[in-house]
């Protein structure tokens, strides 16, 4: 078990449910959906990807490390998004802090980061240079860089999804329609990427795999599993959220119709009383 990254968690689930605590004990209201899908869902989620039974076949199982690279980049991020860390942490904040962060959210650090052609490209075209490279075979041979590729899957996912479906307000957030062509565009990758290592007469990373002669599994009919699981789960993460960004989008315009409403009404108001 990696201690370190197991103290990152609880750190980040102890001060995600210290901010509510503070919001409720001034009496501030926040949803416990939120709670749940970032400290029960997003982090729970790393901590199956990278602490679990999982984690210990992901340097032998071609396809336990596909699981991971889907919990970590595809799934995990969504969630911790929908959390709304960074909204909480600029209600709870000390003023000081708060300044901070909101002049990081500011900085163009932060607008280059959230760059959504930059997001979009990171997000579809580094596991292209992961697995066709010898990148990937040496995250294999050295714990650092493993870990390391833990870190860019996680990262990666947040920096693409979390202006297209987060909460918070963060730079990069493009219109509602432009987000959903984003997402639309992004899903036939992860298939073409899938589809290219379950068909592939060539095994990735062939001299680690081999040297481990395990009895109990043919990499090559392993890597099969491993290319099919991201071509069928890329598929159905990226409809959800497509799913998911319409929604949004719908209850957007709602409340956008209802603010319009209530200015027209005023002014109708105004009208009246000025007769």
């Amino acid at each position: 078990m990696d201690s370190w990254l197991t103290v990152v968690l609880l750190v980040a689930g102890g001060l995600y449910l210290y901010g509510v605590h503070r919001l409720k004990a001034r009496g501030d209201h926040w949803p416990v959906s939120r709670t749940v899908l970032f400290v029960g869902c997003g982090l729970g989620i790393v901590a199956i990807a990278t602490l679990s039974g999982l984690a210990a076949y992901d340097d032998t199982l071609f396809s336990a490390h596909m699981v991971q690279h889907m919990l970590l980049s595809m799934i995990a991020p969504i969630f911790l998004a929908l959390g709304a860390p960074v909204t909480l942490a600029l209600r709870t904040l000390p003023q000081r802090p708060r300044r901070w962060l909101l002049a990081l959210l500011h900085s163009r650090f932060a607008k280059v980061v959230t760059f959504p052609i930059l997001t979009f490209g990171l997000f579809v075209a580094s596991p292209y240079a992961l697995y066709f490279s010898g990148w990937y075979e040496a995250t294999l041979d050295n714990r650092l860089l493993h870990e390391l590729l833990h870190a860019h899957f996680l990262l990666v996912g947040c920096f693409f999804f979390w202006p297209l479906i987060g909460l918070d307000p963060l730079p990069g957030r493009a219109p509602y329609p432009l987000r959903a062509l984003t997402m639309f565009l992004s899903m036939p990758f992860h298939a073409v990427l899938g589809l290219t290592i379950m068909q592939s007469t060539s095994l990735l990373a062939a001299d680690h795999y081999r040297s481990l002669d395990l009895a109990w599994v043919d990499p090559v009919i392993d890597q099969q599993i491993g290319g099919g699981l991201l071509w069928a789960s890329g598929d159905l993460v990226s409809l959800l959220m497509l799913g998911a960004l319409i929604v949004q989008w719908i209850k957007a315009s709602e409340r956008e119709a209802a603010r319009e409403d209530r200015r027209l009404d005023r002014l109708e108001a105004e009208e009246r009383a000025a007769r």
